[in-house]
């Protein structure tokens, strides 16, 4: 380990006044060197917490504030927000206690653009503040789930764009849907046990409810049944019609994405009209909901854009959230992200 001395004088700067004097080899208010910084950086993007801290022998807090000072230093020189046509909007816990991030990617670079900690109307207004009005208004495209504080701040800052509802969330309100009719007949037919438990209580091995297995085959797409669970829902087919109407259901709203376009339009409204006239209250409740976003659900029909791309980096957040487990605080979390995740990691030093 090598220790570098040097006088550190103080001067009245113009700006921040009295203050210690800028080394052109280390970061302000930092003990280490920038080389040393931008190796602790490109490390803690590579490799596990406990190599890290190993290599280069300081605390893992420390490596935090490295992250934060090297993220600073690279936004001074990289406008991340430069040609910003179609973004993708979503949120991530990223500890326990209700945290949130809120992060922006691009889904013609596939970058991570922008995170900050919440998830409400002023956290995504410090994204758009950060943008400013003349780009914000060329956003073409806005890729998010339905919750009402997107598309409030979306409609206010982006007037030219389109908004497009995930299809993977709307699928999402379908499968809860269904889950809620299956704990309807489950709970019905379980009442139905109750009232022989005596009888069964007789049994050695009393026989467990087709209905208690059949939620990974109702919720699973039917190219991914098991031979197993082709036959349980063959069960449910034949004894509770209802339960594999609401089925159906969501299999036929998973389909009109997989259409997509103009087919995928005109399969919506012929979905809406099935699910209205369901007479199964979770799927009538369903259609209410999806004619309230239709709008938004359309646009992602007609353009084939959703938040694929921005859950791929919720993904890898997830694993960078286990990696940084120790950081106090979230903007060291953030840097760890951007720097991993947003094409701008310092390169390691004393290479090419």
């Amino acid at each position: 380990m090598a220790v570098l001395e040097a006088d550190a004088p103080r001067v009245e700067c113009p700006e921040h006044g009295p203050t210690v004097i800028q080394f052109p080899w280390a970061r302000h208010d930092a003990g280490h060197t920038r080389t040393f910084d931008d190796q602790v950086a490109w490390l803690a993007t590579q490799c596990s917490k406990s190599a890290v801290g190993e290599l280069v022998r300081v605390a893992w807090e420390t490596v935090g504030s490295i992250l934060t000072r090297v993220l600073a230093d690279i936004d001074k020189t990289v406008d991340r927000f430069d040609g910003l046509r179609r973004i993708g909007i979503d949120e991530i816990s990223y500890k326990r206690g209700y945290s949130y991030l809120t992060v922006i990617v691009d889904h013609d670079s596939g970058r991570l653009v922008w995170a900050k900690a919440g998830r409400d109307d002023a956290t995504l207004e410090a994204f758009f503040d950060a943008l400013g009005d003349e780009r914000a208004a060329r956003i073409t495209r806005v890729s998010a789930d339905s919750a009402d504080w997107i598309a409030r701040v979306v409609a206010a800052r982006c007037p030219n764009a389109v908004r497009c509802a995930d299809p993977f969330h709307v699928v999402k309100w379908a499968t809860d849907a269904l889950d809620e009719v299956r704990r309807a007949a489950w709970n019905a037919a379980r009442g139905g046990q109750n009232q022989s438990r005596s009888v069964r209580a007789r049994a050695r091995h009393p026989k467990v409810h087709p209905l208690k297995k059949v939620r990974y085959a109702l919720w699973k797409n039917p190219e991914d049944l098991t031979a197993k669970q082709h036959v349980q829902l063959e069960w449910v087919a034949k004894h509770d019609p209802r339960l594999y109407r609401a089925y159906l259901l969501k299999e036929g709203l998973r389909h009109v994405f997989a259409l997509g376009g103009t087919e995928g339009i005109e399969a919506l409204t012929s979905w809406l009209w099935w699910a209205s006239h369901s007479k199964i209250p979770a799927f009538v409740a369903l259609a209410a909901k999806i004619r309230k976003h239709r709008a938004a659900i359309e646009a992602s029909l007609e353009h084939g854009l959703s938040n694929a791309r921005t859950e791929a980096t919720n993904t890898s957040i997830r694993l960078i959230t286990r990696r940084a487990f120790g950081f106090r605080s979230p903007e060291a979390l953030i840097a760890l992200a951007m720097l991993k995740l947003g094409g701008h990691c310092p390169p390691l030093p004393g290479r090419n």
